[in-house]
């Protein structure tokens, strides 16, 4: 723990670093007198220091920024007749000289009035200081630590609580109530252990009291205590109130000796996640340690114009409450501020990526609008409004001479695919290639068949846009000589339209010139699958395309990056799915409505949470499902099943036949959630509904109402809890995926959005990303700062640069 002279000069240290604005303790120097002079004394520091420091940092706050600086002045010259030495708690890799020679803190505070005991270089570097050359982090510590993720010093002080339990308010022990969560300040007056269950345990009980009552504690296997809290011992005590025998009880509780600095008693106290060999009150000491001593020290990358503009905490102070909070109050300060650096951190990153790609050059594609009039003309429908400002977006891009970074989002069956053939025409009229990617072979297949259709019609008016031969299909599927002519017309340009799997990627396949790219549910894919494609051309167009709808919040945040069109309306005559939530008993309602639905020459989908049961047979699963829904239920229909576990082929030929007949009802778990169009089937049963997202329930029910007949989506949950019905009864409610993606943010947290998008997403751990508020006060600083400096280059914003850098891992890659 560090003395009360070594709190005081990072006090100092940090003050004078702030050119005396008297921030470095929360609501002034002068706030922090009481707790000093009480250290102070219990340290045995001399009173004539004691007194002088006290009255100094007492008028402090009303002093000019001149006098501070020269009452700081003082407060060393007075420690300088002091003689306490101090420890540094990191053994550091590179000590100053003043630390080889054993110097003492007098020395080293005299020292500071001139320039900084530790220079900020070496600060940044001590904080990459291994943990496991920590002082009081021994070897097992440090490898626990590690699997949190956990590795230098500077991980420590960003590994934030997961919780907070707050034990500021004391009560009385004749006022507490069953299931109170309190501290309670007593003596002890009786502590005593005894063996339980044939002893294999020691049971250890004691009684306090405050003298308005008495209170029983019980605690197991920690025989110690009967040692260090013996009779008459003034103790505090934190933990949730039982009942044993009509008498209250606090079994477990945290406890500590008044005197002793009460790091896990009588205070909002954190509480860290945890692993193996680890324990909650050892851990909250090391962090204490750390923070104390190394949160004051880490310089703020944010530019002062912006903490000032948002009246945000100084970063130590933030980290420094983040974890050990004085209030409530400071505490919500101390995580607005850090989940604005993590949001204000994602939003440069996106900006820089935007900025990067938009000054390169790009080939101009524009087309006369009598072809574009033709070609919509050609079309068996009338485009709805959504698809035409899409097409309108995507032209505009492509004639801009910037290489085009738009996504195109839209519900399923709210018409990409036709916007997507479009943008192909308008490349291809000038002779150029296209590359389509999908995630599966299956998915690919539809695309091929659909882009065929409509990319090879023509009238006698009008050639088409492309022949059938110059639209090939590439996935592991295709072979041999097959596959060599693809490659060799490809090379040689006479391919101008390639669909395919993760196969376009690989190294035999090369363009002759790839001017447009487009990425079908983008975020399967990974950030180095989407670079690679891209790079099989020179600075090319890209258009990628999901159906999951995804929350504004979020696409202000994850495709920053990207221009954004939105599909928000459907096609006229598209029936919306008819959904209901059933109790599990009506399970044999929604087995008779498939029957019907069958007996009608129509298929239907039921989807399972799990592939195989696991140990305790909780859950459904679609292997032993499978089994019983053939011999027991549906005997008579042909049932194919679906699941992960299954080879990719494998997966495709079961969709396919399912898509082409040959099962009546197709048994899968999620991985149909993208999946071919099957316009026959009517019914999508979801067994254990409450185990999926309201968005991938909606992805679930986009699979049926693709025909013309009406559909049904049936959801029944494991249980009859009332808030997961809640949850679900909103897919009834609405067929709105833009409604359901924001309740589901909401509720799961961005993962059910995020897919592969890694890079930079894995550093949040204050912000949320449902935080609208928060979301664009960062997009609108992050913004000003680009449009000022977009290469971060400016003397005020070279920390800023670093941490950005750090951020997102040093990478500038692709990241939508």
């Amino acid at each position: 723990m560090l003395s009360p002279l070594e709190k005081l000069n990072k006090f100092l240290e940090l003050e004078r670093e702030q050119n005396y604005e008297n921030r470095a303790v929360v609501g002034g120097l002068d706030k922090a007198v009481p707790y000093w002079e009480k250290e102070a004394r219990a340290f045995q520091l001399p009173d004539d220091l004691i007194s002088f420091v006290v009255e100094k940092l007492q008028e402090y706050p009303r002093l000019t920024p001149e006098q501070r600086r020269e009452c700081v002045h003082q407060i060393y010259a007075q420690i300088e007749s002091c003689n306490a030495s101090t420890k540094p708690m990191v053994a550091e890799t590179e000590p100053t000289p003043a630390q080889s020679r054993g110097v003492k803190l007098s020395e080293r505070a005299s020292i500071a009035t001139d320039a900084p005991v530790e220079t900020e270089q070496h600060i940044l570097r001590t904080l990459q200081t291994p943990l496991h050359r920590v002082s009081g982090v021994g070897k097992k510590t440090a490898e626990a630590l590690e699997k949190l993720g956990i590795n230098t010093l500077q991980d420590l002080l960003y590994f934030f609580p997961r919780r907070y339990d707050d034990y500021s308010r004391l009560k009385p022990i004749n006022k507490l109530k069953y299931g109170d969560e309190v501290t309670v300040l007593g003596v002890v007056q009786a502590i005593a252990s005894r063996q339980v269950r044939d002893g294999k345990l020691q049971l250890i009980e004691a009684i306090i009291t405050d003298g308005t009552g008495t209170l029983r504690l019980s605690w197991f296997n920690k025989l110690w205590y009967v040692n260090r809290f013996p009779k008459g011992t003034q103790v505090a005590v934190s933990g949730k109130l039982d009942m044993y025998l009509g008498k209250l009880i606090m079994k477990d509780p945290e406890i500590e000796e008044i005197d002793r600095e009460q790091l896990h008693t009588s205070r909002i106290v954190p509480v860290y996640p945890l692993t193996a060999d680890l324990n909650q009150k050892s851990l909250r000491r090391l962090m204490y340690r750390t923070i104390m001593q190394w949160a004051p020290k880490v310089s703020d990358f944010l530019p002062a114009s912006v903490r000032s503009s948002l009246k945000l905490l100084e970063l130590g102070v933030a980290l420094s409450q983040a974890h050990f909070p004085d209030s409530q109050d400071v505490l919500d300060q101390a995580r607005w501020r850090l989940a604005f650096d993590e949001i204000f951190l994602l939003q440069l990153g996106v900006l820089r990526q935007k900025h990067s790609w938009k000054s390169l050059q790009a080939r101009v594609f524009d087309v006369p609008d009598t072809w574009l009039e033709q070609k919509l003309a050609q079309l068996p429908y009338e485009l709805t409004n959504a698809q035409k400002r899409a097409v309108q977006e995507i032209r505009a891009d492509l004639v801009s001479g910037k290489p085009m970074d738009r996504l195109l989002q839209g519900d399923v069956g709210s018409g990409k695919t036709i916007v997507a053939a479009l943008a192909i025409g308008m490349v291809t009229y000038h002779g150029a290639q296209v590359a389509v990617m999908a995630p599966t072979s299956i998915l690919a297949e539809q695309h091929y068949r659909n882009l065929s259709r409509v990319l090879t019609q023509s009238d006698e008016s009008t050639l088409p846009i492309l022949q059938p031969e110059q639209i090939r299909l590439l996935t592991s599927d295709v072979r041999g000589a097959e596959r060599e002519k693809i490659l060799n017309d490809l090379q040689h340009g006479s391919v101008k339209l390639l669909i395919g799997t993760h196969a376009l990627i690989e190294d035999p396949v090369q363009f002759q010139d790839l001017q447009l790219v487009v990425i079908d549910e983008q975020h399967r894919f990974g950030v180095a699958q989407r670079a690679a494609l891209r790079q099989k051309g020179n600075n090319p167009h890209l258009l990628v395309m999901t159906a999951t709808p995804i929350p504004r919040s979020l696409a202000l945040t994850i495709y920053g990056d990207l221009d954004l069109t939105v599909m928000d309306e459907m096609p006229p005559g598209r029936q919306p799915v008819e959904t209901h939530v059933l109790h599990p008993l009506e399970r044999e309602r929604a087995y008779q409505l498939i029957r019907h639905e069958i007996s009608k020459g129509h298929q239907a989908y039921i989807i399972y949470p799990m592939v195989e049961q696991n140990e305790n047979g909780e859950h459904l699963s679609v292997v032993q499902e499978y089994t019983r829904l053939q011999q027991e239920i549906f005997p008579e229909f042909r049932i194919g099943m679906m699941h992960g576990k299954l080879k990719p082929e494998e997966k495709d030929e079961v969709m396919a036949g399912f898509r082409d007949g040959k099962y009546h009802i197709l048994v899968s778990t999620s991985v149909i959630e993208v999946g071919v169009d099957v316009p026959n089937a009517t019914v999508m049963l979801i067994e254990g509904a409450n185990r999926f997202g309201l968005a991938q329930l909606h992805q679930f029910r986009g699979r049926v109402g693709r025909g013309s007949e009406k559909s049904y989506c049936l959801l029944i949950p494991e249980s009859d809890d009332a808030l997961e019905n809640e949850r679900l009864s909103v897919m009834v409610e609405t067929n709105d995926g833009f409604v359901l993606a924001e309740k589901d943010l909401q509720q799961r947290g961005p993962g059910e959005f995020l897919g592969t998008r890694q890079a930079g997403f894995s550093e949040l751990k204050m912000a949320n990303l449902t935080d609208v508020h928060i979301i664009e006060k960062a997009r609108q600083q992050a913004q000003l700062i680009f449009q000022q400096d977009p290469e971060l280059s400016l003397p005020e914003h070279t920390l800023l640069a670093k941490k950005l850098g750090e951020f997102w891992r040093n990478g500038r890659g692709d990241i939508s």
